[in-house]
């Protein structure tokens, strides 16, 4: 897709979407935690522990072990199409230097989506994972829906890609993920850019956003305007934070929740549970819920 079919695509659909923000009922999550409920486990990245991050395999990995919530990052190509890739360069998680050795800094927004389809996003990771791909958002929903498994999904950089707030949500809507029974207990959006996360708000108010930082306390009413979720590092995740995050209502009229990252070993997972978070986002989610059992 051109960037000009993007905008234009974009455009015809703003009035729709507004429609289905207004006409849309009320979602209602799901019960809130409970002193005896273990946190929710989210695989980041996919179960990126163990199979190539954002990749359809470590998806897969996260079925086969048992995790129904995924976690991963939304950018936009040269060409206007939606892939999932967490780093704002494709450096890192691809051979990109190897197939063009000419394009540094190899940024996403850079390069086409048929140029993207081409590049190994698993041999940095493994030999058992050469040759794969990296997934257009679309294949991603797919792979999720087949799975029956839940979405956090994280819009990276979006000061980079103005409009990917509504261009996400048409796709999400497309593929089915925005009906009521997604949007009540299926899929979360979340950013760490805090005016991306109130337009996605803004433009489909039943679907719960989430913001990633940890904003001070006395900030904390602002936030509960356009989001649902506090969604901070591990580190900030102590007792009298998720106290006063679940003292508030979210921007869906719901107690506010508490997100953290990245929990990879069982001690920590102990401890952020003991501070009452709700969910707990892992590498290795299969540590996490074993360290929070019972």
């Amino acid at each position: 897709m051109s960037m000009r079919r993007a905008v234009a695509t974009a455009t015809g659909v703003l009035l729709g979407m507004a429609a289905l923000s207004l006409t849309a009922t009320p979602a209602h999550a799901a019960p809130q935690r409970k002193k005896a409920d273990a946190p929710v486990t989210v695989a980041h990245r996919g179960a990126s522990g163990y199979a190539p991050e954002n990749t359809l395999a470590a998806v897969e990995k996260a079925d086969k072990l048992g995790f129904d919530w995924v976690e991963n990052d939304v950018q936009r190509t040269k060409d206007g199409e939606l892939v999932v890739m967490h780093d704002t360069t494709l450096a890192r998680t691809t051979d990109v230097e190897k197939l063009y050795p000419d394009r540094s800094p190899w940024n996403v927004r850079d390069f086409t989506a048929k140029e993207i389809g081409r590049l190994d996003a698993g041999s940095w990771f493994s030999d058992d994972y050469k040759g794969e791909r990296v997934p257009t958002l679309e294949k991603y929903l797919k792979s999720l829906t087949e799975n029956h498994q839940r979405l956090l999904l994280e819009l990276k950089s979006p000061e980079l890609y103005p409009g990917i707030e509504l261009q996400t949500l048409k796709e999400l809507s497309e593929h089915g993920w925005l009906d009521s029974k997604h949007t009540k207990d299926k899929l979360v959006i979340q950013s760490f850019n805090a005016a991306s996360v109130k337009t996605t708000h803004d433009l489909h108010p039943a679907l719960k956003t989430g913001f990633l930082g940890n904003p001070k306390i006395s900030e904390l009413d602002s936030y509960a305007k356009f989001t649902d979720q506090i969604n901070p590092t591990y580190t900030a995740a102590t007792k009298d934070y998720v106290k006063a995050v679940h003292a508030r209502k979210g921007a869906r009229g719901e107690q506010m929740e508490v997100f953290t990252w990245t929990v990879n070993d069982g001690s920590t997972a102990r401890t952020v549970d003991k501070a009452g978070v709700d969910g707990i986002i892992s590498n290795y989610p299969d540590v996490v819920r074993e360290a929070t059992r019972g």
